[in-house]
């Protein structure tokens, strides 16, 4: 889950592009610019309390960290209270374990790919850029991990996740549903505006189309995220549930999707180192 949460009066979310960085400039890092940063959040981590942490490769069960803290309820009891998107998935595991790269060590061009192979077609290039921002744009075979964020608080759907916390409760249950998608250029492909179309339910707001049929998700006890928490934790508690299984989706409707939607979200966010310290992960049951 990127999500990051950050600060006093209205926990913002930390906004952090993660786009086609190679082409505006951006260099690569160094293994130990990364290592480095490990070491950091080891240091500060270390003694202090912290719960588990997310991002983490799911397909290693094994943690240390054996800080509790309650599942979150299922999210049809919950509100629907975020939607964002990273560009390459933060977690790695099921179809998306190819590496993406280190980046620039701040949250862009790192993360996982989309593991399979894309027609000629499907990768044909758009006309108009997606999601441009300084670090670049999405194009066709990109892969982003959607973050679909839900609070036990009663919130309405809203801009970062300062709209998953409200006057009466700044501590509420978060839980994030995530689809890990890579963006093809077809018509016929999944939708995001039918994707994140948001309605409400038994007096809950709801994502109706969150898909379902992307294999067994994997659930676990984590944290926010995003690149802010390379070197300090998140003090955030989250349920995790991840679907192991890549959905194509239609580019076009990401474009559609970005320039309106309630969250006032514009273009990708950058992603967290992928958190490997066992110190910091939670045993996935």
């Amino acid at each position: 889950m990127k999500i990051s949460i950050l600060g006093a009066a209205g926990i913002a979310l930390c906004i952090s592009a993660g786009l086609s960085f190679a082409e505006e400039g951006h260099g690569s890092v160094a293994d130990e610019v990364i290592a480095a940063q490990q070491a950091a959040l080891a240091a500060a981590t270390a003694n202090a309390g912290f719960g588990p942490q997310s991002p983490r490769d799911l397909t290693s069960t094994a943690g240390d960290n054996l800080r509790a803290f309650g599942n979150a309820p299922d999210r049809k009891a919950m509100n629907l209270c975020n939607i964002h998107f990273h560009e390459n998935a933060e977690h790695k595991g099921g179809e998306f374990t190819t590496f993406a790269g280190n980046g620039d060590g701040h949250g862009y061009g790192t993360g996982f790919k989309y593991d399979g192979k894309l027609t000629e077609a499907e990768l044909a290039p758009m006309a108009s850029p997606v999601g441009k921002s300084e670090h670049g744009d999405l194009v066709p075979g990109d892969t982003i991990e959607i973050h679909f964020v839900y609070s036990s608080a009663d919130v309405k759907p809203g801009s970062t996740l300062g709209a998953c916390v409200s006057e009466a409760i700044k501590n509420p249950q978060l839980r994030v549903e995530t689809v890990v998608a890579v963006l093809v250029n077809d018509k016929n492909a999944a939708s995001l505006t039918q994707m994140a179309d948001i309605k409400q339910a038994n007096d809950f707001y709801q994502a109706p189309n969150l898909p379902d049929d992307l294999g067994q998700p994997v659930s676990y006890a984590g944290s926010t995220t995003g690149p802010s928490f390379n070197e300090i934790a998140s003090p955030f508690q989250v349920t995790w549930n991840i679907r192991p299984e890549v959905v194509k989706l239609d580019i076009s409707s990401v474009a559609a999707w970005l320039l309106d939607n309630p969250f006032k979200e514009d273009h990708a966010h950058g992603v967290r180192n992928l958190v490997v310290n066992p110190d910091l992960l939670s045993p996935i049951n």
